[in-house]
């Protein structure tokens, strides 16, 4: 099955019911005219003056329109008008689960989470049934896993609601787990045929693509990566990569990027380009070069970044590969003895890895795995260290992690600004978080990203920096999300696009939080549409959940031949 087949259907069905709208709209109230607002529409052009109308859920009309009518005028004088914001990668996927609200997302202009990294809802077929924590960040418990495809989550998180839009990628790590469990070797044609069928049929429930997270250096079965990508590739759908090292090892891992696109003929995209640890400041650029270089001869490879100096994720990513080997539980069980711990403390990678992610001065404990270590929540690893009379700070992380059974969530303050800025400044590179939709009841000391990245571009890095101009960043917010998840119908204000918008106040948008008082909603937003209907109404939740999974190029490929309907 072709994407172009796809597409052309689409377009086909765009072009008709976008004249369906125009011949509605005459004469007719709207449900919600937005009125008097600078329009910036996505695409990066510059504002203009105008309204836009709003019909069962979609844009009806975009422009000057001073004698129409709506159920609900929405004043937007002196106020921006953009699409809706796309996160392109995010963990809200149990989160949405156990908060559908998604306030910390839609309260700064967040209409659509892209879910799927180093795991993904699905599939899930033979594994055990489980309590998943939500990835440490709402506090509103354990979430049953009760479902294997990606069918079962959507019609899940469907029914019981979302204020948001989510697609989800396949992850190959999932896939993986479940032909395989955390068995290293590689994979035997019978295990790697099991993959690419569940890859397929993956895509043909509406997973976007295929998504991977590697270790330093690359993966350790390249073939197989390259294999299942040419699978999502029949399906219409691309290559996401969260690469492993993001610092001394990062040229290889990003020519495997682009091998898989040039090897599977499929459009790729890097999560958070960026370059950690201290040595590496000030060499990113050329990593961006490298990039370029591949567009300059037609690979189809774009990045995304988050607007921060510092990242978040589990300490267990700086410890060595071979001693979480096996999965979690094991990487549990081999902290309890002190004779590992040395030989971990002596390890070349343990060492290299720690000073990428900032070292002991860098290295903050955002949420403990036990009760007893929460008073460190907060603190960075030489600070504890200091508290607990401990020589080595070395010493102390091991001692933590064997204590919490190596579930320990932090913050690693280790990137340069000026990395940040100029990546930001790359044409191909979009905004997106690597946070959660969560709320302010989040447990420990969450990331702000969680609460502020889109906010934090339009206040911090357009208005006071003027790094990136207003209609760029709203386009790296937007229309370029959408193109590169090749979306049809979002990403922009136009007639016949789905209606979610957000409004904002241009002098006030920015962010309320800090790394150390992250859990605090973003400023400016005033008003959010998802799906048409009003999802933050003059600053505030108005408790609505109009959001819906949006399937992909595989599902409705599967549509269109079938003649069937999701």
């Amino acid at each position: 099955m072709v994407r172009a087949n796809v597409v052309a259907v689409a377009l086909v069905t765009g072009v008709a019911s976008y004249g369906a709208y125009m011949l509605r709209a005459q004469g007719a109230a709207y449900d919600v005219l937005i009125r008097g607002g600078h329009i910036v529409d996505g695409t990066g052009n510059p504002w203009f003056a105008g309204d836009v109308g709003i019909k069962g859920g979609r844009i009806v009309a975009v422009g000057r329109m001073p004698t129409a009518t709506a159920s609900r005028v929405v004043d937007a004088r002196a106020r921006i008008v953009a699409p809706g914001f796309i996160d392109l990668h995010t963990h809200s996927d149990i989160a949405l689960l156990a908060d559908g609200a998604a306030e910390s997302k839609v309260r700064q202009g967040v209409t659509l989470d892209v879910l799927g990294e180093s795991t993904s809802v699905a599939p899930r077929d033979g594994l055990q049934d489980e309590r998943a924590n939500d990835g440490g960040v709402t506090g509103s418990g354990a979430v049953t896993q009760d479902w294997a495809t990606f069918t079962e989550y959507f019609k899940r998180v469907e029914r019981q609601g979302i204020s948001m839009n989510v697609i989800s990628h396949a992850s190959a790590e999932q896939v993986r787990r479940v032909v395989m469990g955390y068995d290293a070797r590689s994979a035997t044609p019978a295990e790697l045929d099991r993959m690419k069928k569940l890859v397929a049929r993956s895509m043909e429930e509406g997973a976007w693509g295929l998504v991977t997270r590697y270790e330093s250096g690359g993966p350790d079965h390249p073939e197989e990566i390259v294999e299942l990508a040419k699978v999502v590739a029949a399906y219409g759908g691309n290559y996401t990569s969260h690469i492993g090292s993001e610092g001394f090892e990062q040229e290889q891992e990003i020519r495997f990027a682009i091998r898989v696109a040039d090897e599977a003929k499929l459009p790729v995209h890097v999560f958070h380009l960026k370059i950690r640890g201290r040595e590496n400041w000030g060499t990113v650029g050329k990593y961006v070069k490298m990039i370029e270089d591949a567009r300059s001869r037609g690979v189809d490879i774009t990045a995304n970044q988050y607007p921060y100096t510092a990242m978040n994720h589990g300490w267990s990513a700086f410890f060595p590969v071979w001693a979480r080997e096996g999965g979690p539980a094991k990487f549990a069980e081999r902290l309890k003895d002190p004779a590992v711990r040395e030989r971990i403390k002596r390890d070349k990678d343990f060492v290299t890895w720690a000073k990428e992610h900032g070292w002991w001065e860098g290295i903050v404990m955002g949420r403990a795995g036990s009760e007893r270590n929460r008073k460190y929540e907060g603190m960075r690893l030489s600070e504890i260290a200091r508290m607990r009379g401990d020589l080595d700070p070395a010493e102390t992380c091991l001692t933590l992690m064997a204590e919490d059974g190596g579930r320990i969530s932090g913050v690693f303050h280790a990137m340069s600004e000026e990395d940040v800025r100029l990546v930001m400044k790359q044409p191909w590179v979009a905004i997106a978080s690597d946070g959660s939709a969560i709320n302010l009841t989040a447990p420990g000391v969450p990331h702000p990203r969680n609460y502020s990245t889109n906010v934090r571009v339009l206040g911090h890095y357009v208005r006071d920096e003027h790094v990136l101009s207003l209609e760029d960043a709203i386009r790296k917010m937007s229309s370029l999300p959408a193109q590169i998840l090749g979306l049809q119908d979002r990403g922009q204000l136009r007639a016949g696009f789905a209606a979610d918008v957000t409004v904002f106040d241009p002098a006030t948008v920015g962010e309320s939080n800090s790394f150390e008082k992250p859990k605090s909603y973003a400023k400016g937003v005033e008003y959010v549409l998802v799906n048409g209907t009003l999802v933050i109404d003059k600053g505030e939740h108005t408790g609505a959940k109009p959001g819906k999974a949006i399937l992909g190029f595989g599902r409705k490929a599967v549509m269109v031949t079938n003649g069937s309907r999701p």
